[in-house]
């Protein structure tokens, strides 16, 4: 009489790669898995968005100016790229040590869009340049916080 193993080593592992998809659908894995791809396209995507809206304002005649200085589009976009990744960093953290990562970084990141605010509004530039200024901020927010918040799950797994 021959005795076979009641599950091969194929078996086996299909059964521990199905265990693992699982656990990253539910939010396991490493604190940012599931969250640079979507999050760095759509901070690319805001990048050219808020680099478009500068662009525009330049078009018709507002100065982008701060205290006399002019800001470069290229600087636009290159504000969106590095607040972009912060908020990844952030988000990966929250995901890792908060019970709810979606909604803590959903409002975290509404405080911060709304305290980005300040400097543009108090900046030594006229009127139209704050309300450019502030509108880059909008529109890169409303590309990128609803990505990074889809990305998150709502709650953080159990180990």
């Amino acid at each position: 009489m021959t005795m076979t193993p009641a599950i091969t080593v194929t078996e086996a592992a299909a059964v521990e790669q199905d265990h693992e998809r699982a656990h990253r659908r539910e939010g396991g894995g490493s604190p940012t898995s599931g969250l640079w791809r979507p999050g760095l396209t759509a901070a690319v995507v805001a990048a050219v968005a808020t680099s478009l809206v500068a662009g525009a304002a330049r078009a018709v005649d507002v100065p982008l100016a701060i205290e006399g200085e002019q800001i470069p589009v290229a600087g636009v976009a290159v504000m969106t790229m590095l607040c972009s990744a912060v908020g990844l960093l952030l988000a990966g953290a929250l995901k890792r040590w908060t019970p709810g990562p979606r909604a803590a970084f959903t409002w975290v990141a509404v405080a911060l869009t709304a305290v980005s605010f300040v400097p543009s509004v108090s900046a030594d530039a006229d009127t139209a340049t704050k309300v450019v200024l502030v509108a880059t901020h909008v529109v890169a927010a409303a590309i990128v916080v609803p990505v990074i918040v889809r990305s998150l799950p709502a709650r953080r797994p159990r180990p």
